[in-house]
C-alpha cells in the first residue's frame, strides 16, 4: 500500500512538473503579428540604431559650428635667446642693444567680427541634419520593408509546408488503403507501387518545407534584432490577407512620390551643393577680426629668475584680411556648379524610374489578384476532382492514376494559391517603399 502512494505521488509530481515545464516554454515563445514584428526591428536592429546615431553626430558637428562664433582664449608662453645681438652705428661708435634672455607671457582672446564663410558653413551643417534624418527615416523604410517580406515568407513557407504535409498525409491513407486491397487480392501490384511512389515522392518536398521554414524564422529574427536561440512564431496565414487584395489603388504620378525617401535625400544634396557654392562665393569677401592681449615680459641678461622683474602691458587690435586672388577658389567654384548639374539630370531619370517602378508593382497586383480569383476556384475543382477520383477508385470504376493525378492536381492549385497571395503583399511591401509610406514607423 505504501508503494502504490508512493508511486502516485511521483506519478503526480511528475506530471505536474512537466506541464510546468511546457508553460515556461509556452511562455518563452514569442507570438508575433506583423506590427509587431515592424516595432521591435525599428528598436533593436543595429542598423537603425547607427542610424540614430548619426543623427547625434551630426547635431555635435553643428554645435561645433556655432562653436565658431565664440571668443577664443589661450594662455601663452615664449623664450628667446639672442645670439647675435642687434647692433646699429652711432657717431662712429658701435652700439649693440637686447639682453640675452627675453621671457614672454600672457592671455591672448581673438573673435570673429565678420566672417561671412563662417556664416554659411553654419547654414550647411543644418541641412546636413536634415539630410542624415532623412537617411535614417530611409533606414527606417528600408527596414519595414525587409521584415515585412520576411514575414511574409515565413507565412507562406508555413502554409506551403501545412499544404505538402496534409498531401503527404492523403497519400499516405492512400497507400494504406491499395496496400490493403492488395493484400486482399482486389487489386494489382502495379497500383500498390504506384501510391507508394506517389507517397515517397511528396516526401522530400515536406522536408524541404520544413527547412524553408526554419531559414525564413532565423532570417527575421535576424531582422528583429534577437538572438538565434529565442523562439518565435506567427499567427495567421496567407489566406488573412486575401480581403485587402481587392482594394484598387490609382496609378501613380511624380506628385505621388513626394515622400519617396530617394528623391529627399537628391533635394536635400542639391540644398547642400546651393550652400557650399554660397559658402565658397563667400571665400572672396574680406573678414575683419579682434583681437586682446594681456601679456607679461622681462629681458635679463642671466638666469636669476628671482631677480626678474616683469612688466605687464596689453593691446587691442582689429585685423581685416581681404582677398584679392586664390586660384583654387574658381576652381571650387567650377567643380560645385558641375555637381549641380548631374544632380539635377540624376533626379529626373530618378524619378522617372520610381514611377516606372510604382507601375510595375501595381501591375503585378493587378494580376496577382485576378489569379487569387481562378486560382481560388481551381482549388475548389480539385478537391472536388479529388473527392470523385477517391469514390471511383473505390467502386472499382477508377485507377490510380487518376487518384494520383487528382491529389498532385490539389497539392499544386493550392501552393498556387498561396503563391499568388504572396506575390500581391511583396508587390504591396515594394510599392510602399517607393511611394514612401511611412505610417507604420511613425505609429
Amino acid at each position: 500500500m505504501r508503494f502504490f502512494l508512493c508511486r502516485q505521488v511521483f506519478l503526480s509530481l511528475f506530471i505536474g512538473g512537466t506541464l510546468c515545464f511546457n508553460s515556461i516554454n509556452a511562455q518563452d515563445t514569442l507570438k508575433l503579428k506583423l506590427d509587431d514584428a515592424i516595432k521591435i526591428a525599428l528598436n533593436d536592429n543595429p542598423t537603425i540604431k547607427v542610424a540614430g546615431q548619426e543623427i547625434a553626430l551630426k547635431k555635435v558637428a553643428s554645435q561645433e559650428a556655432y562653436a565658431g562664433l565664440l571668443p577664443e582664449a589661450s594662455l601663452v608662453g615664449n623664450y628667446s635667446r639672442t645670439i647675435e645681438k642687434q647692433s646699429f652705428a652711432m657717431q662712429g661708435q658701435v652700439i649693440k642693444v637686447g639682453t640675452d634672455n627675453t621671457y614672454s607671457g600672457g592671455l591672448t582672446i581673438s573673435l570673429p567680427v565678420f566672417a561671412p564663410a563662417l556664416y554659411k558653413s553654419i547654414s550647411l551643417t543644418k541641412t546636413d541634419i536634415e539630410l542624415s534624418v532623412e537617411k535614417s527615416r530611409a533606414s527606417k523604410l528600408d527596414m519595414v520593408n525587409q521584415v515585412t517580406k520576411a514575414f511574409y515568407q515565413l507565412l507562406l513557407a508555413q502554409d506551403s509546408y501545412e499544404v505538402l504535409q496534409k498531401s503527404y498525409k492523403q497519400s499516405e491513407d492512400n497507400y494504406n488503403v491499395v496496400k490493403a486491397k492488395y493484400e486482399q487480392g482486389t487489386v494489382s501490384e502495379y497500383d500498390k507501387i504506384s501510391a507508394e511512389v506517389q507517397m515517397r515522392n511528396i516526401k522530400p518536398s515536406v522536408v524541404s518545407a520544413k527547412n524553408a521554414i526554419g531559414l525564413t524564422n532565423l532570417q527575421l529574427k535576424v531582422l528583429l534584432g534577437l538572438e538565434p536561440s529565442t523562439a518565435i512564431s506567427i499567427d495567421g496565414n496567407l489566406k488573412d490577407y486575401e480581403v485587402s487584395m481587392f482594394n484598387r489603388m490609382a496609378r501613380p504620378n511624380p506628385n505621388d512620390l513626394i515622400n519617396n525617401t530617394t528623391l529627399k535625400q537628391l533635394d536635400l544634396n542639391k540644398d547642400a551643393l546651393n550652400k557650399t557654392l554660397k559658402l565658397q562665393r563667400a571665400n572672396f569677401l574680406p573678414t575683419l577680426s579682434a583681437s586682446f592681449q594681456y601679456m607679461y615680459t622681462s629681458m635679463n641678461n642671466d638666469f636669476k629668475f628671482s631677480r626678474y622683474i616683469w612688466n605687464p602691458y596689453s593691446t587691442f587690435g582689429l585685423s581685416l584680411s581681404i582677398p584679392i586672388f586664390r586660384a583654387t577658389n574658381f576652381t571650387k567654384l567650377k567643380q560645385t556648379k558641375i555637381k549641380l548639374t548631374q544632380l539635377s539630370e540624376t533626379r529626373i531619370n530618378t524619378e522617372r524610374q520610381l514611377v516606372m517602378q510604382a507601375n510595375t508593382y501595381i501591375d503585378n497586383m493587378s494580376a496577382s489578384t485576378e489569379q487569387v480569383v481562378s486560382n481560388r476556384e481551381a482549388v475548389l475543382q480539385a478537391e472536388k476532382g479529388r473527392l470523385i477520383a477517391g469514390k471511383r477508385y473505390e467502386v472499382g470504376k477508377g485507377t490510380i492514376l487518376e487518384l494520383n493525378s487528382s491529389e498532385v492536381a490539389l497539392t499544386q492549385s493550392q501552393l498556387t494559391y498561396n503563391q499568388s497571395i504572396y506575390d500581391y503583399l511583396i508587390a504591396k511591401a515594394d510599392l510602399d517603399l517607393v511611394v514612401g509610406d511611412d505610417s507604420k514607423i511613425n505609429e
